[in-house]
């Protein structure tokens, strides 16, 4: 086992650069996840630790060993696909075994290795059966194992759960989470899902644009987020244009045309215009007519979505906002026209330079 750090990593194709000076260190037996929209350099990063890209610049370390010009091979890593890759005519011992030989690992201590990795994913039964016969959740348990029979020093997982379907997802979250902390391996998982971030790590990296935006734990990245695209990326924002109503301390007011809301936190001085990012989970919608501090609207739509019901609230002047509530709560059987107030908490309303005027 070991620690995984980077030192001023990037990368580069020509003059665009994929991956910007990326510092930090993930300490042995953590687990961290890359979190970013496509392109934004999360699995560039992977890769550049897998061995199969080479960075442009910076290092990379395994404990205090510099493995960044090593090969693959050379590396102690164990790597999960998102595809699984598992060898469709080889039986599911022989898959989790091909790691095993080719590094001269023969007679019982490859049967034994192989045992022991098929129990630690709960497929002690299954090692005679072939990848056709498994379910999607059961082959992606089998490519885990494969990756942890040679015994790594560091698990990278590059979007392992995105092909399965929403409710084996969620178990498969628990099992790896499970997993992870009983072997206590440090790991590295590459996702665009922020449920899977949030959910599954000790530390989050949030990335846009070959920036690391925020590495910090996932309550410190929802509840203070560094940047405005860590407010906006993070959660279910509502984003509206507007302008700084008022500073009153380290907060105030922000205006999108006749509307007003409360923010805990401005950077940006009275006047100046912004772009509002408010989370729907903040705000709190209720039937009847606004009292002072609430802000008055109707429903314009009601979209019931299982355990929560969305509502598009219309505010003065055509603004929109959207809020959700409980689907078994007082609230849940508002209907399109009803007069609602809304009141939203100002530690989820966030001000940030408008899309494009900054980099």
């Amino acid at each position: 086992m070991g620690s995984l750090t980077f030192e001023g990593l990037g990368k580069s194709y020509g003059e665009v650069e994929v991956v910007r000076d990326v510092s930090l260190t993930i300490a042995e037996g953590e687990f961290v996840s890359l979190l970013g929209p496509s392109g934004c350099g999360k699995t560039t990063i992977l890769r550049m630790v897998a061995g199969l890209v080479e960075p442009s610049r910076g290092r990379i370390l395994i404990g205090r060993d510099d493995v960044t010009t090593l090969p693959p091979n050379k590396r102690g890593l164990g790597l999960v696909f998102q595809s699984y890759a598992l060898f469709p005519h080889m039986t599911v011992f022989e898959n989790v075994a091909f790691g095993l030989r080719r590094r001269k690992v023969v007679g019982a201590e490859l049967d034994r290795r192989v045992r022991e990795a098929l129990g630690m994913v709960r497929l002690a039964a299954f090692g005679e059966r072939y990848p056709r016969q498994l379910s999607g959740g059961q082959q992606q348990r089998v490519a885990i194992a494969r990756a942890l029979a040679p015994h790594p020093r560091v698990l990278l997982f590059d979007e392992p759960l995105s092909n399965l379907d929403a409710q084996l997802r969620d178990e498969m979250q628990i099992e790896l989470k499970r997993l992870q902390r009983n072997l206590g391996i440090t790991t590295l998982f590459v996702t665009h899902d922020q449920g899977e971030a949030l959910s599954m790590s000790d530390r989050v990296g949030v990335m846009a644009r070959g920036v690391m935006q925020q590495f910090a734990t996932p309550e410190d990245i929802y509840h203070r987020p560094a940047t405005g695209f860590v407010a906006s990326f993070i959660g279910k924002p509502n984003r509206l244009a507007g302008s700084v109503a008022m500073r009153e301390g380290p907060g105030g007011r922000l205006a999108v045309g006749a509307v007003e809301v409360p923010a805990a936190r401005i950077d940006q001085p009275a006047g100046a215009k912004v772009d509002i990012v408010i989370r729907q989970e903040a705000v709190a919608i209720r039937s009847g007519l606004a009292q002072p501090g609430e802000i008055a609207g109707e429903v314009a739509l009601r979209s019931f979505s299982g355990a929560r019901v969305q509502y598009v609230v219309r505010l003065a002047e055509g603004v929109e906002i959207v809020a959700e509530t409980a689907s078994h709560g007082a609230e849940a059987g508002l209907t399109a026209g009803a007069p609602v107030a809304l009141a939203i908490d100002p530690a989820a309303v966030f001000a940030m330079p408008p899309e494009g005027a900054t980099a």
